[in-house]
């Protein structure tokens, strides 16, 4: 809790300042991440090279910054490719298991980017909150409603102590908070957004599987200790690495 008082109004100011200094702290979030990364990489037997994961960041965030999503598919390919001729010219001491590594880490942790450029669509501050308070809220009501009626298990082999009747809670936390969006912000679609609501909630259990997957066949518990009572990271923001680009493709495609 006392984490949460302190690092939720940072986020929140930083989101409600935007351009520079969100990018700054989505730019931090993501060197973290790398970190943690590089850690279940090796736990997973792949030797990928910090470094070009960190050039492949920073292209992402400055695309990001100078282009917005204009220019993604662009520089989505220039990253793949570009680590593809590391590989040919660093071979064998970067083998392509370790570019797969590469690849896929820059690419999975460039999802933090769609959180810098959901602020930037027409009410973007709204979103930027309708996103934050569904992601946790749907992660908060599946932990409670887990422990307290769940029993069937929703995915044992990967995640012993996930239930589907957490899941459903998880579900309807991010349902109810998108009921109340809807009445605090007028002018807003209540059917759409509560579509956009269970969505929510179905990302936001993939995301944290997705994690789940990486840490046990990788035999990490925690991906960090940086956040104190949460772990890393990642352990505090996979969710959002798979509800932030959600969100902003549906406002973009279907609500503005």
């Amino acid at each position: 809790m006392l984490s949460a008082l302190v690092g939720i109004p940072v986020i929140l100011l930083a989101a409600w300042y935007g351009n520079e200094f969100l990018l700054l702290l989505t730019a931090v979030a993501y060197g973290i991440a790398i970190r943690e990364m590089m850690v279940i990489l090796k736990g997973l037997g792949i030797n990928s090279n910090r470094w070009i994961i960190q050039a492949g960041g920073l292209i992402l965030l400055t695309s990001a910054y100078l282009y917005k999503d204009d220019g993604l598919a662009h520089t989505l390919i220039f990253v793949v490719m570009g680590n593809l001729f590391m590989m040919a010219f660093l071979y064998p001491r970067t083998t392509p298991l370790d570019t797969f590594g590469n690849i896929t880490t820059t690419l999975y942790l460039g999802n933090f980017i769609f959180f810098y450029l959901l602020r930037d669509l027409p009410g973007g501050w709204s979103w930027i909150l309708f996103l934050l308070a569904a992601t946790w809220a749907s992660d908060t009501f599946a932990y409670f409603v887990g422990r307290s009626f769940g029993k069937h298990k929703l995915a044992p082999l990967l995640s012993p102590k996930k239930t589907i009747e957490g899941a459903l809670g998880g579900v309807a936390g991010a349902v109810l908070v998108g009921f109340i969006f809807t009445l605090v912000v007028p002018g807003m679609s209540t059917v759409v957004i509560l579509l956009l609501g269970a969505l929510i909630g179905v990302a936001s259990l993939l995301g944290d599987l997705v994690e789940s997957a990486f840490k046990r066949q990788a035999k990490v518990k925690d991906s960090g200790q940086i956040i104190p009572g949460h772990g890393g990271v990642l352990d505090r923001f996979d969710s959002l690495l798979v509800t932030a680009p959600l969100v902003y493709y549906v406002v973009k495609l279907f609500i503005i």
